[in-house]
């Protein structure tokens, strides 16, 4: 019997499974039009059995901006299921394209409900380039989900040997290797060559002890994001009412204020049902409370990121939940 852990690899695509034209081909391999599914990225990296014991599982080969709602039930039910069928599961890793790869990684934080890790990998560098990122990146995710001490600390993100916390990491640049970060705090540890190393754990509360069980659902109730920018008018917000929001997350300057206009926009979208979370487009800090959007009934996202106040709550309106400024300090 083999001592090596047991890790399921999901393969979803993005740049880690792409193929270019060529070697130096590091921005527009997509047009290449050449994405491995799971088990052709494995091939490409026979170290990985030299730390686990690598359960391959098919999901679809797409870039991560194709990915949404219907894509992240799928992935939770598959996460169920594999830990239903192998007992002795040590963890999964799951290959994905950077774009949207925080936004999947905070909704599995939320909603997961098993035992565990779940570890979401990606890569800067397509499978084809020079001096690839994705091989090692992958390597590490598996290592970090084969770790004990993974466990109980929701979806986690593994990239440039950093390991980060779902609800905080976000990416910071477009190309850079080093481009998932954690501003506020800094990663939870790092996956060296010798081993991995923890430094910190994150607070809130997290996946599998949610009140978020969405197995049973459709879908989600719509949920838009209004960006603030100098002499924005409410159009926009009146525009996501119109399309049947029921929630609107506003990216506003920091720390979180709007244009006027927009803020009248949201105080009416308040008075028609809608629910609207402040955030900051800063990407780093808290959005400020005040006392006109504590009278205009404003919920504040505290630090998360427009799009992960979005994720928040869609989850928190599908839940039946109408303490929304409880859930915000609780997630």
């Amino acid at each position: 019997m083999s001592a090596k852990p047991k890790v399921a690899v999901i393969g979803t695509g993005g740049t880690i499974s792409s193929v270019g034209r060529g070697p130096l081909d590091l921005i527009d391999y997509g047009a290449a039009g050449q994405v491995l599914d799971v088990d052709a990225v494995i091939a490409r990296v026979p170290e990985l059995a030299l730390v686990a014991d690598v359960l391959p599982v098919p999901f679809r080969a797409i870039a991560s901006t194709a990915l949404g709602w219907p894509e992240w039930k799928e992935l939770l039910l598959i996460c169920d299921r594999l830990v239903a069928e192998h007992p002795d599961l040590a963890g999964i890793a799951v290959t994905h394209g950077t774009a949207t790869l925080e936004e999947t990684a905070y909704f599995l934080s939320l909603t997961l409900k098993i035992p565990v890790p779940v570890v979401l990998v990606g890569a800067q560098r397509p499978a084809s380039a020079l001096a690839g990122d994705g091989p090692m990146n992958l390597v590490n995710a598996v290592r970090v989900a084969a770790d004990p001490r993974a466990r109980g600390l929701g979806a986690l993100v593994l990239l440039n040997d950093e390991i980060q916390a779902a609800r905080e990491v976000t990416k910071t640049s477009t190309l850079r290797l080093q481009t998932f970060r954690t501003p506020d705090f800094g990663c939870l540890g790092h996956a060296d060559a010798d081993e991995i190393c923890w430094y910190r754990k994150p607070l809130r509360r997290l996946a599998p002890d949610t009140e978020f069980d969405v197995r049973g659902l459709d879908a989600l109730p719509r949920v838009d994001i209004a960006y603030a920018y100098a002499g924005a008018d409410g159009a926009a917000i009146d525009a996501f009412v119109a399309a049947g929001a029921r929630g609107i997350v506003s990216a506003g300057f920091a720390p979180g204020f709007v244009t006027p206009a927009m803020a009248e926009a949201m105080e009416a979208a308040v008075r028609q049902g809608v629910a609207v979370v402040t955030s900051s487009r800063a990407g780093s800090g808290r959005a400020a409370r005040t006392t006109r959007g504590a009278r205009a009934g404003f919920v504040t996202a505290d630090n998360l990121t427009p799009q992960k106040a979005r994720i928040l709550l869609s989850l928190a309106l599908a839940a039946g939940a109408t303490d929304l400024d409880r859930v915000f300090a609780t997630y």
